[in-house]
């Protein structure tokens, strides 16, 4: 069959089948009664089973793309098929099988309405040669001698609607079964398709995530690192002055105060390497993960902290992750700019959702004039992304909360 129906085994395996039925019944047909065509006797199967090879061979190659071609591709299934049951005879059974072999190569062909023009095609011609098989019969009256002439035409007439039934639900039955396989092929293919651009999509959030977190980490330095170095080497310059100059206290003022910045920097630096981390829990659940956030926060600022913390032995990664890293940029702009002396956190589990409540004494911000809001973008950012809602409640003296509710 053609390159598109090899990929269907169960229609080229029902093809096959037709095709077949269509052999075992020229071989029974025997001496035509009479035949359609005036062909001779001994070449009547020979000239059966060409056209059923004729039509098998058409379909090595489907003309799939070209709605004309393939027109006259269906219009020359139906011409083999009627040639065979005119040099048969009584090739009924031959024909059905031929016929629906043409259907099933358009249902192939063409859309929905192609295909049912071709069935009800085949059907009229089945109906035809029905008709003209049962008028045979009927001048014959073979086997109907004992039966009136009334019978007689009852019983051929109930013959031929069933036939006529029983052809047109294996039509339907045809064009229901090629119509899922096809629609079952395409949904699996677009389903192949979108999943691939899923995978793209999915690779360019996380290459677009990576650059923003680089670029925020590249200006934390910038704007951390880079300005207590910055210092740092002022303050070291005006140790050598007051060196040469011979001020020892005021020099040794600026050495301490270039020592701080020196730490205050390799803090910054360690905390930037921390947030480049790929699992910044390392193994340990998010409340110990926390709680030792907490303990290096508080030794490294001597601000006091309270926690609240109530949470099940596990959470899914990406929760914990995002929880993990917001309460951490939380905790670096405390530090920063907020000026606190205390900061509270509650992390619980209630029925409905995971909950964290951030909150500082420092001096607040008006939060729509904020020109450092990066990070306070990329929790928003983070939490969004795991169907989660950010909250920022603040002001000008009135300290900061920060709120995350995320749904089970």
């Amino acid at each position: 069959m053609g390159d598109r129906l090899r990929s269907f085994r169960l229609l080229l395996y029902l093809e096959w089948i037709l095709l077949g039925i269509a052999m075992i019944a020229a071989l029974s047909m025997g001496r035509p009664h009479p035949p359609m065509m005036a062909i001779d006797p001994p070449n009547i199967p020979l000239a059966v089973f060409a056209c059923i090879a004729l039509l098998g061979g058409l379909g090595l190659r489907l003309p799939l793309g070209s709605p004309g071609v393939s027109i006259l591709y269906t219009i020359a299934g139906f011409s083999l098929s009627w040639l065979a049951v005119s040099v048969g005879g009584r090739g009924n059974t031959v024909f059905s099988a031929l016929l629906l072999v043409v259907v099933l190569r358009a249902c192939i062909l063409f859309p929905w309405r192609g295909r049912i023009i071709t069935a009800l095609c085949a059907y009229g011609s089945f109906l035809i040669v029905l008709w003209m098989r049962i008028q045979h019969f009927a001048e014959r009256g073979s086997g109907m001698r004992s039966l009136d002439l009334a019978q007689q035409q009852q019983f051929l007439l109930n013959l031929m609607i069933n036939s006529a039934l029983l052809f047109g639900l294996v039509l339907i039955f045809v064009l229901l079964l090629v119509g899922a396989v096809l629609s079952e092929r395409e949904s699996r293919q677009a389903l192949i398709e979108a999943n691939g651009r899923l995978r793209r999509y999915a690779l360019l959030i996380e290459n677009q995530a990576m650059l923003q977190e680089r670029s925020r980490i590249a200006r934390e330095m910038h704007d951390s690192v880079g300005h207590s170095l910055t210092a740092q080497s002022i303050q070291l310059e005006n140790a050598v002055l007051c060196w040469k100059q011979q001020n020892w206290p005021q020099g040794e003022t600026h050495l301490n105060a270039a020592r701080q910045l020196g730490k205050d920097a390799l803090r910054d630096v360690r905390q930037s390497v921390a947030s480049l981390q790929t699992s910044p829990l390392q193994g340990r659940s998010l409340s110990q993960a926390v709680q030792t956030l907490f303990t290096q926060f508080t030794s490294t600022t001597q601000i006091v902290v309270k926690t609240e913390i109530d949470l099940p032995a596990s959470l899914p990664a990406e929760i914990s992750t995002a929880i993990y890293r917001l309460i951490q940029e939380g905790l670096t702009n405390i530090t920063r700019y907020s000026g606190a002396t205390a900061v509270e956190l509650t992390l619980n589990m209630t029925a409905g959702a995971l909950t964290l409540v951030l909150v500082d004494n420092g001096c607040g911000f008006e939060p729509t004039q904020n020109t450092t809001g990066f990070g306070l973008q990329s929790m928003r950012d983070r939490i969004e992304a795991i169907g989660g809602q950010f909250t920022l409640i603040t002001a000008p003296g009135q300290g900061c909360t920060i709120r995350a509710t995320i749904p089970r």
